[in-house]
């Protein structure tokens, strides 16, 4: 017997659960199906949200054949049958999941089909279009982003599962507790399909009662769920999603913020790409108003890789509330930027001949060094002298900031400096 979430699927429109955002009838794909104009699509979210569950549900409110692939496991000659098959009829919906993993010979191959409507396409993946699908077949499709659904949502979906006879668990007395219901639904982590197939363990595997009752309690919902509470991809597009967030709540000084993205990257246990964002942010978000910050960070870094988890939570927490309540400054990394953005457009300029290199035979006769001014041989170890390329030569890349003591004292022999030179 195929899984319940198998089961379970919608077979038209109006049985999904969640994604109001596309699938009302007053929304993108419910007008397309109400109008009976599909056109090709790609359905992008996480994993057990129901996308492929959605595709079949779109395709099944039409009157056009579809027909399901996946991109990994069917080869070309699978879509051959299909393009024969759009031949014959017209038009053929295809169902494809996993379509960020379509090679290039079946994307030229469906190209054209694309293109003169024979086959709709209709997508699944997990994976970022904008990043992860050949711009070709992107053009070609419309682009919907599904929401995770919520637990009231995913409790719709266990009790319409627990009431369904002919699909679902219908035939059986069942009784689940509120907090049981409420650990299928929250302990998934947004995941309906873990949560349907949990559930159908719990009712198939726990005894029935004197009165013919199947009671599920919170014990077994944790025991058939297990650990399902946090899902995370390391090379997927939420991963990425995570790292932003916890960078951003650092660079707003938001403790709490950041300690729960904390959490999360160590629960999915990277501790590369936390030690590499952790430090980033250092030397990019607090920088020159707290330098002795970046040098801490690191030794944090190092006692984590040393302890390992899960007592490497500790230092790293202790890094991340420093990092948040630390004064921020920007400055250096807008300062290098604006270097690089005049240098990538072609604002460069000659060196001054008197610094340019005079070690060797001739330089002399090519003009190179002379009248450099050795600043440490005046007063204060400092004498005016052009260091700029002629062009950029009154050009100011550093712009101090006083969000900090360190920065606040530099800004000032900086500016100093500067009246000097005029």
């Amino acid at each position: 017997m195929k899984p319940l979430a198998y089961r379970m699927r919608p077979a038209n429109i109006e049985d999904i659960i969640g994604q109001e955002h596309l699938v009302k009838e007053d929304k993108i794909i419910g007008r397309m199906v109400r109008a009976k104009h599909l056109s090709s699509m790609i359905l992008y979210g996480p994993p057990g949200i129901g996308k492929t569950s959605i595709a079949t549900a779109i395709a099944g409110s039409t009157s056009i054949a579809f027909r399901k692939l996946n991109a990994v496991i069917h080869n070309k000659k699978d879509m051959e049958i299909v393009v024969q098959e759009a031949k014959m009829s017209g038009q053929v919906i295809l169902i494809l999941d996993e379509v960020h993993r379509l090679d290039k010979g079946k994307q030229d191959f469906l190209l054209p089909y694309l293109e003169n409507g024979m086959i709709i396409l209709i997508g699944a993946t997990t994976a970022n279009p904008y990043h992860a699908i050949n711009p070709a077949i992107r053009s070609r499709t419309q682009i919907f982003e599904l929401e995770p659904l919520t637990p009231d949502l995913i409790k719709q979906a266990l009790k319409r599962a627990l009431t369904d006879e002919h699909r679902g668990l219908g035939s059986y007395s069942v009784s689940v507790d509120d907090d049981a219901m409420d650990h299928f639904a929250q302990g998934c982590g947004g995941d309906v399909r873990s949560a349907l197939n949990a559930l159908e363990l719990a009712v198939l595997s726990t005894k029935e009662s004197s009165d013919g009752t199947i009671r599920i309690t919170r014990e077994t919902a944790e025991e058939c769920l297990q650990k399902k509470s946090y899902t995370h991809d390391k090379n997927g597009d939420a991963h990425y999603d995570v790292l932003s967030a916890f960078q951003k709540s650092i660079r707003g000084s938001d403790a709490n913020a950041a300690l729960h993205y904390l959490a999360r990257l160590i629960e999915a246990g990277d501790l590369e790409s936390l030690s590499r964002r952790l430090l980033v942010i250092a030397y990019e978000d607090i920088g020159l108003a707290s330098p002795q910050a970046g040098p801490r960070v690191l030794s944090a870094i190092q006692t984590a890789e040393r302890i390992g988890f899960p007592e490497a939570r500790i230092p790293l927490a202790n890094a991340v509330i420093e990092l948040c309540l630390s004064p921020k400054s920007n400055s250096s990394i807008s300062a290098v930027d604006e270097a690089l953005k005049d240098i990538r457009t072609g604002k460069i300029g000659d060196v001054p001949k008197h610094l340019k290199d005079a070690h060797y035979k001739g330089a002399q006769e090519l003009g190179r060094g002379i009248g450099y001014q050795y600043p440490h041989d005046f007063e204060n170890g400092w004498v005016e002298q052009q260091y700029l390329p002629d062009p950029l030569k009154n050009k100011q890349y550093y712009k101090p900031k006083q969000t900090g003591k360190f920065e606040a004292a530099i800004k000032q022999v900086y500016e100093k400096l500067m009246k000097q030179k005029k």
